[in-house]
């Protein structure tokens, strides 16, 4: 079985995900809107923006963010060794926000952020799962920084 090197696929993966919440370098991208991340791009919007949906049955700003934040609660504790179930539907059952509930939900995904962050920061072993984990959670919350990009720019 071939490995990668622990050093490597830490630094890229923190690398990812640090742009994917706090936005690229001046230097380069990895996506196509260079300088914008979840955190960037949710500071700018209020709350009643954030609970306003572009469809009559689509997701609001709120629900993405809070689905977002959730997986990265829940993925983390599946890297850790979580093995029950999840109701993936309890993550989507924020649409609406006020103003205290939107300014918390906002800094609870900071913290979920950086509480993955630092886990990355310590993993010493990258076996499968926690491979698989963390690449999960790059690509899942990259997607809803475009859906969240996308309709931030539609309402």
């Amino acid at each position: 079985m071939k490995t990668i090197n622990q050093e490597f696929f830490t630094n890229n993966i923190l690398s990812l995900l640090k742009e994917t919440f706090e936005g690229s370098s001046p230097a380069g991208s990895a996506y196509l809107d260079r300088g914008v991340g979840v955190l960037n791009t949710i500071d700018k919007v209020l709350a009643e923006k954030a609970s306003q949906s572009i469809g009559e049955n689509g997701a609001t700003i709120a629900a993405h963010l809070d689905h977002a934040r959730f997986y990265l609660v829940i993925l983390l504790e599946f890297m850790n060794g979580r093995t029950e179930k999840v109701d993936w539907d309890e993550s989507w059952t924020v649409r609406t926000v006020n103003e205290t509930q939107w300014n918390s939900l906002k800094e609870n995904t900071k913290k979920a952020y950086q509480k993955v962050t630092k886990t990355f920061q310590t993993i010493e072993d990258w076996d499968d799962d926690k491979v698989g984990g963390a690449m999960a959670i790059v690509v899942h919350t990259a997607y809803h920084l475009g859906a969240i990009r996308q309709i931030a720019k539609s309402i």
